[in-house]
This record gives C-alpha cells, sequence and structure tokens, in this order.
C-alpha cells in the first residue's frame, strides 16, 4: 500500500484562511529551478524571518510547501522546499523521492544549499535561525544533512520519518547534542512503527541528543494536530 499524507484540503476552508494564504506568496519552482518559496502574510523586510527547509515525502514534490504553511503557520516564517533527488518511476509526472546512495546524497545537499541561498537573497532571513523539516523519508533526509552541519541549522523536524542508519553522522557528537531534535509519529503507522521508534529513542537518549517526541492517535501520515506542535516546538526554540 503506498504511504497516504492526509493534509487539510488544497484550497482552504474558512474566508479569512483563504484571505490569509491568497495574501501569502507561495512560488512555485520554473522549469530551471528545483525549490519552491513561502512568503508569510505581512511580510515585513526590516525582520529577520526564522526558515523552514521542508523536504517532501516520497511521490511528491516541492510544491507541497503550499499544502504545509497553511497549517504550519503562514506569517512565521519563510519557507523554502527542495525537489528531491530520484523520479518515481511510476508514470506519474514530477514524483519524486529521496535516496541516501551517495551520488544522491551530494546532489540533496546541493539542494538544500541552493535553495536556502535563493531563499536569502529574496527574503530577510535569520541566518541563526534556519530549521530543516521533512515527512518520511524527507524527515530521514533533514535528519541526514542537520547532522553533517549542525553548526548550520537550529533544529530538525521529522514527521514520520525514522533516523538514519549511519553512525557517521554522529562524528561531530558534542556539536550534533547542541541540536534540537523533533519527532512525529502516527501510533497505527506501519512505516515507522512503535518498535522502531523505541529503537531511535535509545539511540537517542544513548547519545544524549536533545529529542522531543510526540506520538499521534493516526496512522503513517502528516496531521493537522502534528504541524501545530512543530509551530510551537520552532516558537519555543526561538525563545529560549
Amino acid at each position: 500500500m503506498m504511504n497516504r499524507i492526509q493534509l487539510a484540503p488544497a484550497e482552504p476552508t474558512t474566508s479569512q484562511q483563504a484571505l490569509d494564504v491568497e495574501r501569502a506568496r507561495f512560488r512555485a519552482a520554473s522549469p530551471s529551478d528545483t525549490y519552491s518559496m513561502f512568503a508569510p502574510v505581512h511580510y515585513e523586510a526590516h525582520y529577520a524571518y526564522p526558515l523552514i527547509v521542508w523536504f517532501h515525502g516520497p511521490g511528491a514534490n516541492e510544491n507541497q510547501l503550499k499544502r504545509i504553511m497553511p497549517l504550519l503557520s503562514v506569517q512565521n516564517y519563510v519557507a523554502v522546499a527542495p525537489r528531491g533527488t530520484t523520479a518515481v518511476a511510476d508514470g506519474v509526472p514530477r514524483r519524486y523521492t529521496w535516496t541516501p546512495e551517495p551520488p544522491h546524497l551530494a546532489t540533496a545537499e546541493e539542494r538544500l544549499f541552493q535553495a536556502i541561498d535563493a531563499a536569502r537573497d529574496r527574503f530577510h532571513v535569520a541566518s541563526h535561525r534556519i530549521f530543516l523539516a521533512g515527512f518520511d523519508v524527507g524527515g530521514t533526509m533533514a535528519y541526514r544533512l542537520a547532522l553533517s552541519y549542525p553548526d548550520r541549522f537550529a533544529g530538525v523536524m521529522s514527521l514520520g520519518g525514522g533516523f538514519p542508519a549511519d553512525e557517521s553522522l554522529l562524528s561531530r557528537l558534542n556539536e550534533v547534542r547542541r541540536l534540537p531534535l523533533f519527532l512525529a509519529c502516527g501510533r497505527e503507522s506501519t512505516s515507522l512503527p512503535a518498535e522502531a521508534v523505541c529503537d531511535d529513542l535509545r539511540l537517542f537518549h544513548s547519545a544524549g541528543l536533545n529529542i522531543t517526541l510526540r506520538q499521534y492517535p493516526c496512522a503513517h501520515e502528516i496531521s493537522p494536530d502534528m504541524l501545530a506542535d512543530m509551530n510551537r516546538w520552532i516558537m519555543e526554540q526561538i525563545g529560549s
């Protein structure tokens, strides 16, 4: 069975939400770009905004950002979403995923920093408040890239994505310990079952990592409650 992502409808359900999304600025990727961008409602050029880098899940693309941000926040952040490195070979166009093989990792890293640079060129971004987040394999990729450069990011969030099985990611353990981690998972998930979450949690604790774990009464999907808690968690990191 394919992974199922449950999100709010593509169009908001209330007139106020519709107005907010209309006034927020979403820019889909052009043919020459591999990322999309989102700017907050009432964007103020003099204010340095936190930046969310969103890694979409399997079978999606960078335009998933348009559906994520209204449920996360339409006013708190600038956001950018890079495109997955591998096309899904199912005959459906514009479906991508993230794979951990070395050539794809190098491409993922390149797309991450290109997306960040593009967001900085277009908007006023706080360089010390850049957060990586993603769903499923996108969450795992967010972990992988954040732990590879722990001094460059303010936190990393995975929704239903397991921790990468790569001991080298803990080679800079002292710096990694200062990086806040957020993991959200569905209680009924078969892609990230409770046993795998417990294994990850034991690793987090044995390594002394700063982890917040939340479990939700759902399957392997993104729920509005996950994104609301993610928003609160980011605000806590910014205010600490």
